[in-house]
């Protein structure tokens, strides 16, 4: 038996037709191929690294997140930080690709295989295995026993009952796909299955039911950031549902309102990210064509310009990657030299260790639209429910 999709009343409902309309107004400003847009689309991939990898305490900055995706050295992350999301970005990675998989199905060992994308850099994780005995969740800061896990024995099955509803549940469309994930992330995160990394396992399950939707790019359909900036509200709810141990008779329902809420707001910042950074690239690239620079630096100036620390490797792959164009690092050294020459871009460090921050002009620019945002509507949805 595992936990129940509570029937979902009129205000339920209402929320999920919100958050539907809102990933759909996303798709038609995302449709055209536009070169902030994958900028855009980096970043928001980095921002789910971070906010699902610091749930768990491995915190780095956004820019370290991203440039561990990209395959480059962070500046401050430490080691451990730095293989756990790596771990993280290989197997997300892997989900957008199932995304436009026609030969999908779900499968114990297609989690099993996730798990070991993300854990496998350390074996005393049991990576791709089960765990091997009782698991407890503790509180980190009173130190007390806040939820276990059911028997290990009961592990095999409940994963290959969990595997047969989700395939069961795709083919009979009964459900959203939203409603489908936040009930397969509740499950398989109360099974705890795995010795380390059940929380990352559970977020990454959720973000492969909607990739499947194909209704928004994959990176676009997380709640992963939204959910490691409120890991307390996170955490209480699942204690609430969960009320110390494997009892999946309990009411979902707390915890349905909760990820309706998640994607709510999610959906609105994202929304507040596109408009936003199309009204920044076209400033830069005012800029850049007032200097005549070549457009392949106007990369560097918005990652500047959103606040991240800019270096040679993070640029050269950033362009490779985004703007189909092979540099050499010498061509990157002069791009970032004139750049700080011109006060767009001030430098930092020395060396191996020498980074890119916004000048002036560009922290400017990126106030002046911050100041023109709307108040952000933080209400909750379901607050006279």
């Amino acid at each position: 038996m595992l936990f129940s999709t509570p029937h979902l009343n009129e205000h339920e409902l209402h929320v999920l037709q919100e958050v539907e309309q809102l990933k759909h107004t996303l798709r038609y400003r995302l449709h055209e191929p536009r070169r902030w847009a994958g900028q855009l689309r980096r970043q928001t991939f980095a921002r789910a690294l971070q906010g699902s990898n610091s749930i768990e305490g491995y915190v780095a900055e956004l820019d370290d997140a991203a440039a561990i995706a990209a395959g480059a050295e962070p500046l401050d992350a430490s080691e451990e930080t730095r293989l756990a999301i790596k771990g993280y970005s290989d197997a997300m990675t892997y989900v957008i690709q199932l995304a436009d998989d026609d030969d999908f199905t779900h499968s114990v060992q297609l989690l099993k295989s996730l798990h070991f994308m993300m854990t496998g850099y350390s074996l005393d994780n049991r990576p791709g295995r089960w765990r091997a005995g009782a698991i407890y969740v503790r509180d980190e800061q009173s130190g007390v026993s806040v939820y276990e896990g059911p028997d290990v024995d009961r592990v095999p099955a409940l994963m290959n009952e969990l595997g047969q509803q989700l395939n069961t549940e795709c083919a009979d469309n009964e459900h959203p796909a939203l409603v489908r994930a936040a009930m397969a992330h509740l499950n398989l995160v109360m099974i705890h299955p795995f010795r380390d990394g059940n929380g990352r396992m559970a977020r990454c399950l959720q973000s492969l039911i909607l990739a499947r939707e194909r209704v928004l790019s994959p990176v676009f359909m997380s709640v992963e950031e939204y959910l490691g900036r409120n890991t307390p509200a996170y955490y209480a709810v699942l204690a609430q549902v969960g009320q110390g141990s494997w009892h999946p008779e309990n009411d979902a329902r707390p915890w349905m309102r909760f990820m309706l809420t998640a994607h709510l707001r999610q959906a609105r910042t994202l929304l507040v990210r596109v408009r936003e950074s199309e009204q920044l690239w076209i400033e830069l690239d005012r800029r850049a064509k007032k200097h005549g620079l070549p457009e392949r630096t106007l990369t560097a100036l918005f990652d500047a310009a959103m606040g991240y620390r800019v270096r040679n490797q993070t640029y050269r792959a950033d362009v490779g990657s985004l703007a189909d164009e092979e540099i050499t690092d010498a061509t990157a050294r002069r791009d970032l030299t004139r750049l700080t020459d011109l006060g767009l871009m001030e430098s930092r460090g020395e060396k191996r260790g020498r980074y890119y921050v916004a000048g002036r002009e560009l922290r400017e620019i990126r106030e002046a639209i911050v100041k023109s945002r709307n108040k952000r509507d933080d209400s909750d949805p379901f607050e006279d429910a």
